[in-house]
């Protein structure tokens, strides 16, 4: 019988038919699946097949004919669109096999996969693309950065209260609370460089786990492929048994996203009747089918619920991994169809901030008078007995604690304290009155007062925000630069890919 198992070139369906190991077709719908999931990756996929033909032709381990006859026929696949050709000639991950063989035969076709499987082709395709996605995601981040130092600048003076607990806190700036939006997304660009930097090494050569016997170089396929390093351990670099990095992405993202769905959460409730702090701009906003009154703010509801999916992104991805080294892990591809869709969402939320914050409209006088009617200044009236009495912090704190009691229960407010009310306070406390005049009350709660007199390291006031904003456009520059030049870095080698090609071709 000897090569009638063999298919006939135009027919070839791939390594797994009938009569060869297996006994029985796939299901088809088994088949179809392997398809769908690495339809994303196929650029990736490509790129390698490229890059590995090229490595095999210049270690000497395919012949300059048969290299030149595959490089030529990955060339005229781009011009008839990768994914189109790929997808269907089938194969999935071996599309580029299996479209060289069906062309022109094993003689030539099933000399691509040489020292090469699954496990490693899979492994790159997985890296390449989620290094792409993470740069999509940092450049992302950095605009968002961008936008929100550019609106602190604007916003120093503007005061508005701070809360914890859900209460009333203290009188803090526009710019103060947005400058923190950015401290915290200096800490995300950090973790998504450090995803980048883990992810961007290449598994090209380790085979199946203990790479092979032919002289493959490694470091001339990483080279190719925009990679900055090799895994040193074929075992490490495939995800049947080491996926860590696999969970890498999905945890940083979902740590991003934490924060972008608190931020929505935070103009959602600012822009409420009761709170009345923003207006949302209408093209960011839905009605109801009945309640006709109604504007619902849309935009950022939808980031609260896309980082819903980028948290189950990361448990999908932690319970898809997980399991003893060695078994089976094609559950992993839900968890990336997830994580390529929560990446592609993520770049599109905050790509929404940048477009939805400048265009806020800000209640300025409505944020003023907030910041100190519900005694949000009341810390520094104690802080005045302690300068002008000499009182010790405890027991000034708890005289203004019985003036904001005694003000409460007959109705008053912060406008109205005086100092007969401070001394009725300071005397039922210890005895003696507070001793403060007017103005040293009505300077105490002032809220601007209160902000410009923040000046220490981290404080509110205008001199000291503008501080910070440059300190950390600083950094924001820097984390630009890393982008940049890892953009720059992987062109540069897909160039030098291509005219690696030229020169054998």
């Amino acid at each position: 019988m000897g090569g009638m198992l063999k298919q006939p070139p135009g027919e070839y369906r791939g390594f797994r038919t009938p009569g060869i190991r297996l006994g029985e077709e796939m299901l088809p719908e088994l088949s179809r699946l392997a398809g769908q999931r690495t339809r994303p990756m196929l650029y990736a996929i490509h790129a390698f097949d490229k890059a590995h033909a090229v490595m095999l032709v210049e270690e000497g381990l395919l012949s300059r004919d048969a290299g030149q006859t595959i490089l030529r026929a990955l060339r005229q696949m781009e011009k008839h669109g990768v994914d189109a050709v790929r997808l269907k000639h089938g194969g999935g991950l071996h599309s580029g096999e299996q479209y060289l063989i069906r062309t022109f035969g094993e003689d030539i076709g099933g000399r691509l996969h040489l020292a090469r499987s699954s496990g490693d082709l899979s492994s790159v395709a997985i890296n390449t693309s989620q290094r792409d996605r993470l740069l999509s995601v940092m450049e992302a981040t950095n605009r968002l950065r961008r936008v929100l130092l550019r609106l602190a600048s604007e916003h120093t003076g503007t005061v508005m209260p701070g809360y914890t607990f859900g209460q009333h806190a203290q009188p803090m700036t526009l710019a103060h609370l947005w400058l923190s939006w950015v401290a915290t997304l200096e800490r995300d660009f950090d973790r998504l460089h450090g995803s980048y930097r883990r992810v961007n090494v290449s598994p090209a050569g380790a085979v199946i786990m203990v790479g092979s016997d032919f002289p493959l170089n490694r470091a001339r396929t990483a080279e190719l492929l925009g990679f900055d390093a090799v895994h040193e351990n074929a075992a490490d670099a495939i995800l049947e048994l080491n996926a860590d990095d696999s969970l890498d992405v999905p945890a940083a993202i979902a740590l991003l996203y934490h924060s972008l769905a608190k931020w929505a959460d935070d103009l959602i409730l600012w822009s409420t009747r009761e709170f009345h702090f923003v207006e949302i701009p209408d093209r960011f906003c839905q009605t109801s089918s009945i309640m006709m009154q109604k504007k619902n703010v849309i935009g950022p509801a939808e980031v609260k619920g896309a980082s819903a999916e980028a948290l189950g992104c990361f448990v999908t991805s932690y319970h898809a991994l997980k399991g003893p080294t060695g078994l089976p892990v094609t559950e992993r591809y839900y968890a990336l169809e997830q994580l390529w869709r929560v990446a592609d969402n993520c770049v599109r939320d905050m790509d929404w901030f940048c477009q939805l914050l400048p265009e806020l409209r800000i209640q300025d006088a409505h944020l003023k008078q907030q910041a100190w009617r519900h005694w949000a200044t009341a810390t520094d009236l104690a802080a005045a007995l302690v300068r002008t009495r000499d009182l010790p912090w405890r027991s000034a704190h708890q005289i203004v604690g019985i003036v904001v009691r005694l003000a409460e229960e007959r109705g008053l407010g912060p406008d109205a304290v005086t100092p007969e009310l401070l001394d009725e306070a300071s005397v039922l406390y210890h005895g003696t009155p507070g001793g403060l005049d007017a103005k040293a009350i009505r300077d105490a709660l002032d809220p601007e007062r209160f902000v410009a007199a923040r000046t220490l390291l981290g404080g509110p006031a205008p001199q000291e925000s503008r501080r910070q904003a440059a300190r950390f456009d600083e950094a924001l520059v820097r984390d630009e630069r890393t982008v940049s030049a890892a953009r720059d870095r992987i062109r540069r080698s897909a160039e030098q890919l291509e005219a690696a090609i030229d020169a054998l071709l």
